[in-house]
């Protein structure tokens, strides 16, 4: 986005000399990060032993919303993905959003993975509706949120590409964000965008940025850190990596995701994602902030069959008791 006469005149009343953009932006960022601040409240103090919630996948096959939460039951989960599909009829959503809340399962999220800043049209156009209709269904089941992420301006909808990082993307980035909320108009979820290596939001200072600009009330945080781990220097730097995190966007953040990543020894750099546990985030880390916000599920994803799943869970719930911490 090119300056215009309004950026340049920002800063001009009380006498002060004009601001440009750059430090515009700064100053604004400055200002998000304080009410970020102010808005943790107790919430930035540690707590000890803070109610988690950890879900993942279901693969036992169940009937109806009592067999979805025995399933979950079975599994020790406290949180779930959203069951059900967009065309799913009220009466049936209704049965599993009561099903829930009577369990006391927090239905974390429902996904909308697309791109909607594809450079082709069909492809755009096509993910606009999903995130529209997924964004609809996690309002009507009462979801943490829906999420998706930005999306790429290559071939890849989840790839990297040289244009990902300019400013029109930022700027198609908040502009579809902005369309998708305002025409849903939902008052009990949130549209999330999942951070990215590649992509924006990458750090926690592109997300507060993103809020600001979006200026959505019904805009929030979907965090993974494991996506935002993409040098030795974040790998090794995890634990500050997540405290950042949280501090600036803490009172954001609607859902996590568990995985973990492994730094390979071969050139140049290479990172693998893994099983929580076989990598080197900093978990202790993770749960400790994840403490500071009771209710905030702990997704797990990405692996191959329910005996990973149990693996890592167990991996998890071990850090967690060496952290006096209890799941709800």
């Amino acid at each position: 986005m090119k300056p215009n006469k309004q950026n340049k005149e920002i800063g001009m009343a009380n006498g002060k000399r004009p601001l440009s953009r750059r430090r515009f932006l700064k100053a604004s960022m400055v200002g998000v990060m304080t009410v970020a601040s102010s808005r943790l409240g107790s919430a930035s103090r540690p707590r000890q032993g803070g109610s988690l919630r950890l879900g993942g996948p279901v693969f036992q096959k169940y009937q109806g919303p009592d067999g979805w939460v025995q399933a979950l039951r079975k599994l020790d989960y406290q949180a779930a993905y959203c069951p059900l599909g967009a065309d799913d009829d009220e009466d049936v959503v209704r049965a599993y959003e009561r099903a829930a809340r009577e369990a006391n399962i927090v239905i974390a999220e429902v996904g909308a993975w697309s791109n909607p800043i594809s450079p082709d049209e069909k492809t755009r156009t096509e993910a606009l509706a999903k995130c529209r209709r997924q964004l609809a269904l996690a309002d009507r089941i009462g979801a943490r949120c829906c999420v998706n992420i930005t999306g790429s301006r290559g071939t890849q909808w989840d790839g990297p590409d040289p244009k990902n990082f300019t400013e029109e993307t930022f700027d198609m980035i908040v502009q579809t964000t902005r369309s998708i909320i305002d025409d849903v108009k939902p008052t009990r979820t949130y549209f999330t965008l999942e951070t990215m290596p590649w992509a924006y939001p990458d750090s926690a200072d592109s997300y507060l940025r993103l809020l600001r600009a979006i200026d959505r009330e019904r805009f929030a945080v979907h965090l993974d850190p494991v996506n935002l781990v993409c040098s030795p220097q974040r790998y090794y730097g995890s634990g500050g990596l997540i405290r950042e995190c949280f501090e600036k966007l803490g009172p954001y953040i609607k859902s996590c995701h568990a995985k973990d990543i492994l730094l390979q020894t071969k050139l140049t750099t290479h990172l693998d994602e893994v099983r929580p546990g076989q990598g080197g985030l900093d978990y202790a880390t993770f749960l400790k902030e994840m403490g500071r916000l009771p209710g905030t599920p702990l997704m797990l994803e990405h692996l191959p069959n329910a005996e990973e799943y149990d693996k890592a869970a167990a991996y998890i719930r071990g850090v967690a008791r060496e952290q006096g911490l209890s799941f709800v």
